[in-house]
């Protein structure tokens, strides 16, 4: 069987025993985008490879359109935002395709950047108008992906958007209850301190569910290795 690999960079790896969405679907933890050729067409090919001349190349011979959907409901600017092809991306959103739009797992292209860290298409999403808050088929949204990693330059990003930090997945969890769980301590530091800066009742709100919420037990699992077209 042929295979097309559209492979993030190295660092699109899941951070070790980050946990997402513990024991609800695991599939839906994988970063990246593992493709078989079989499920892309033209469009996608040349966004999943970064090569601009080919996608306009496309574009303006109408051999596929702008948001034209691949077999998983991926659209180019899905695939080019997961492979960090800042360009392909400017590309896409210069000629109005759906900065919104949503892959199977109600994923956003900003969501896939954030989490194969590929920074400057977050950068440039956000400058052009993507929903900083939408959530995912488990409810998470960019910031809860970003809260599992390393360190805290995409969560600026995110935050300095108006990301909400008080957005809650399908387990209860704040990106900062996120980061905390995982122990990703730099990361939770980062986001108790932009806390603290929230106006007073915002602020107030926001602890008082994070402070119940601590006191729920609660038991880690690591996020799974699984393939994310299956």
């Amino acid at each position: 069987m042929s295979r097309f690999f559209c492979v993030c960079r190295a660092s699109c790896e899941s951070p070790v025993g980050c946990t997402i969405s513990p024991q609800r679907d695991r599939r839906n933890s994988q970063p990246g985008y593992h493709i078989h050729r079989r499920d892309l067409k033209k469009i996608h090919r040349a966004a999943c490879a970064g090569d601009v001349r080919k996608v306009q190349r496309v574009l303006f011979l109408r051999q596929n359109g702008l948001d034209e959907r691949d077999r998983k409901n991926r659209t180019a600017l899905h695939l080019a935002s997961a492979n960090g092809h800042g360009g392909v991306v400017t590309l896409l959103l210069e000629r109005g395709c759906q900065i919104d739009a949503r892959d199977r797992k109600k994923r956003t292209a900003l969501i896939k950047a954030v989490q194969c860290e590929a920074e400057e298409c977050v950068e440039i999403l956000l400058k052009s108008g993507a929903n900083v808050n939408a959530a995912d088929v488990l409810g998470n949204t960019a910031l809860h992906y970003a809260a599992c990693l390393d360190t805290a330059s995409i969560a600026e990003k995110l935050l300095s958007h108006a990301a909400d930090m008080d957005m809650r997945n399908q387990d209860d969890l704040t990106p900062l209850l996120l980061a905390r769980r995982n122990n990703r301590q730099l990361m939770a530091d980062f986001l108790k301190e932009k806390q603290a800066h929230m106006p007073t009742v915002e602020k107030t709100k926001s602890e008082h569910k994070d402070e119940r919420r601590r006191e729920t037990p609660f038991q880690t699992t690591s996020l799974a290795k699984t393939s994310d077209c299956k």
